[in-house]
């Protein structure tokens, strides 16, 4: 009985330089939440380190700055203008390279950094050695190539000695960019999400459970299964099938941590006092589906289960939504089970102090009512 996690994507766009070379460098990353999508007018922090030698050489300048994201999730700052934790932007001797720059995010606009991303400074930076020149004297004609900023958002443009090249942006989730072969690459990541529309009740679902990384190819597509979450639960990290436990129960709608909240008392629910109110609808407390999705109700589920072919794993698996079984996490222990055999999917539908979600497995497939505190799967509806 358990859920998904999510992760959240920090893409270089472009990196520009001043003319006249004033110790500075543009900066441009799009930023994404742990559901993969943009964090749109949000205050973050971010911590830029300018490291030598290598990705995990010695960091020869460090400073934060707490910049906002535009509409489009884009943040810009300019490096060299930020509060300086150590170092000297002004003193980098850019020729004494290789340079590499490590940036990292808290998304809550701290200096508590979740998200780190590290990649060499090519051709770009160095125009800054170019200052050097600018105290000598004589007939010196310089010609700086104009640097390219990007057209669409997720794009990088780099020199590569002869020319400015663009890489694509990719639309998989997670990926990486690495330099390989001296050519910035996306790396791994999972292709984001789609709409599946179940054509006898019209609804549209996402195509795979929250936090699995493909649509499931069989029934038993351990790929699939995704993360597990206790009722009511954002994602905090607690939804990973193998986080750690804790006995502390919540006393609020944020633990404030990632541990997955036993109980082995009534009501078996994470939170104390419990709260009827969490994940109530597209904007309800602590939703972890995506923008325009949220958790569906008793109601949906049930006509989801009306219209399958047969009643039961196969059936489910055979439907436009291809559920797999991915078991759960017990509220007594955190206890992974079932895996492989059984299905549990939660409703919003609150039953008492327990919650109504959809079970089913080879024999069956029925509504039921659950505590709130067991790890189940969830699958997302648009609202």
């Amino acid at each position: 009985m358990k859920k998904i996690l999510t992760i959240l994507s920090v893409v270089f766009l472009t990196a520009t330089l001043w003319a006249q070379s004033p110790e500075k460098m543009s900066y441009q990353a799009v930023i994404r939440d742990a559901n993969g999508n943009l964090l749109s007018n949000h205050s973050i922090g971010m911590q830029l380190s300018i490291l030598q030698g290598s990705p995990s050489g010695t960091a020869v300048y460090i400073e934060r700055q707490s910049p906002s994201t535009n509409a489009n999730g884009l943040v810009t700052l300019e490096i060299g203008n930020g509060t300086v934790v150590s170092g000297d932007f002004t003193t980098i001797d850019w020729a004494n390279g290789p340079y590499f720059l490590k940036s990292e995010t808290d998304l809550n606009g701290g200096a508590t950094y979740t998200i780190a991303g590290t990649s060499q400074l090519l051709s770009v930076p160095y125009a800054l050695h170019a200052k050097t020149a600018e105290t000598l004297t004589g007939g010196i004609t310089e010609t700086d190539p104009s640097v390219p900023t990007g057209t669409q958002s997720g794009q990088m443009q780099y020199w590569n000695g002869t020319a400015w090249v663009t890489v694509a942006a990719t639309a998989n989730e997670g990926a990486t960019l690495q330099m390989i072969g001296g050519v910035p690459t996306w790396v791994g990541g999972a292709p984001p999400p789609q709409n599946v529309t179940n054509p006898t009740t019209g609804e549209i679902w996402m195509d795979r459970n929250l936090g699995a990384s493909q649509v499931a190819i069989s029934s038993t597509d351990a790929l699939a299964y995704g993360d597990l979450y206790q009722w009511g639960r954002a994602a905090d990290g607690h939804e990973s099938r193998t986080s750690g436990t804790t006995s502390t129960l919540a006393t609020s709608d944020t633990p404030g941590h990632g541990y997955f909240i036993t109980s082995i008392s009534f009501p078996d629910d994470w939170r104390n006092p419990q709260n009827d109110n969490l994940w109530q609808g597209v904007s309800g407390i602590n939703n972890p589906c995506p923008s325009g999705y949220r958790i569906p109700t008793r109601a949906e589920w049930e006509a989801e289960l009306a219209s399958w072919s047969s009643n039961n794993a196969a059936g489910a698996f055979a439907s436009p939504l291809k559920l797999p079984v991915p078991g759960g996490r017990d509220d007594s222990n955190g206890v992974l089970s079932s895996a492989g055999t059984n299905a549990y999917y939660w409703s919003s539908t609150v039953d008492g102090t327990s919650v109504i979600l959809l079970c089913f497995n080879s024999s069956n497939a029925n509504m039921i009512s659950y505590g709130r505190g067991y790890g189940l799967s969830v699958r997302c509806i648009k609202d």
